[in-house]
C-alpha cells in the first residue's frame, strides 16, 4: 500500500456520493440489493468516517448516536474497497470512530457484527453480547459492545472544561 492513509470526514458532495457507492459495492450489491439499501433515515444525524488513499476513498463507517440519555453509540457501515481489506484500514477508522466516541462522553458502542468480522471487532475491544440480525435472509449477525473506561471519558472531560474555560 503506497501512499499516505487519511482518516477523515466526507465534506464534498461528491465524496459523500463516493463513500455511499462504496458502502453499496461492499456490503449491498453482492447480496442484489438495490442502490439506495446503504442509506437510511440517520444518514444526516450521524458521523461519516472515510478512508482516503491518494485522494482515493477506499473504506467508509458511521457513527450514531441511538441513546443520549445513556450515551450510547452504534457503528455501522464499515465497509473497505475489496483490495486493500486486512491492511489494517478497517482499524483506523474504528480508532477514529473511538476517539470522536469519548471526545463525545459516550460510554459505550454497539453494532451488529456479520459472523466474519466477529473476531476483527474483539481485537478493538468489542465483546459479543448475543445474537444479532438474519441479513437479507443469509448474513448471520452477532450483537457487540465495547464500554470506554472511566479514565478515558474522565480526561476527555478534563480537556472539555479546559477549553470552556479558556473561550
Amino acid at each position: 500500500m503506497e501512499g499516505i492513509l487519511i482518516i477523515r470526514q466526507p465534506i464534498t458532495h461528491e465524496e459523500f456520493e463516493a463513500m455511499y457507492d462504496l458502502r453499496w459495492r461492499i456490503l449491498r450489491a453482492p447480496w442484489n440489493q438495490p442502490k439506495g439499501s446503504e442509506r437510511d433515515e440517520w444518514e444526516t444525524k450521524a458521523s461519516h468516517f472515510i478512508a482516503l488513499l491518494n485522494d482515493k476513498i477506499i473504506g467508509t463507517a458511521r457513527l450514531q448516536l441511538i441513546n443520549q440519555d445513556a450515551k450510547i453509540g452504534q457503528v455501522r457501515y464499515l465497509a473497505i474497497e475489496t483490495i486493500f481489506q486486512r491492511k489494517g484500514i478497517g482499524g483506523k477508522l474504528i480508532e477514529a470512530i473511538h476517539l470522536t466516541a469519548t471526545n463525545r462522553f459516550l460510554n459505550h458502542l454497539v453494532l451488529n457484527a456479520r459472523e466474519h468480522a466477529v473476531k476483527f471487532f474483539e481485537k478493538h475491544g468489542y465483546k459479543v453480547v448475543g445474537e444479532g440480525p438474519l441479513l437479507f435472509g443469509s448474513i448471520k449477525h452477532k450483537k457487540m459492545l465495547i464500554k470506554f473506561a472511566r479514565g478515558d471519558l474522565r480526561m476527555q472531560e478534563i480537556i472539555h472544561n479546559l477549553k470552556q474555560s479558556l473561550t
